[in-house]
């Protein structure tokens, strides 16, 4: 088994999950109920875990996830007023709150 994507978003590594298995990828999830050890643990360690079953479906599981990351819409923009790199998830800059140029 290995490790293939975790997030502390439980959604997507569960549509991670989707995506691998509809591919005919055989995996399973880890600490799935690890969330109430936050403060016990740190907490990276209480992120849900993709861990695929065969090692050979390795290169493959990383390819068809890559490519549906990448599908996901927009990318990071830069803010025309003060030039900070943004994500693509803000509507208006982190650092000077001017609103993203449409």
């Amino acid at each position: 088994m290995k490790l293939i994507y975790s997030n502390e978003n439980q959604f997507l590594v569960n549509n991670a999950k989707n995506i691998l298995e509809n591919h005919n990828i055989e995996v399973t999830l880890k600490n799935e109920f690890a969330s109430g050890a936050a403060g016990v643990l740190a907490p990276i360690d209480t992120w849900v875990e993709l861990w695929i079953i065969n090692d050979s479906d390795e290169e493959r599981a990383e390819m068809t996830l890559a490519k549906a990351l990448k599908q996901q819409g927009e990318h990071d923009w830069f803010c025309q007023q003060c030039q900070e790199q943004n994500d693509a998830s803000f509507d208006s800059c982190w650092q000077c709150q001017n609103e993203k140029a449409s």
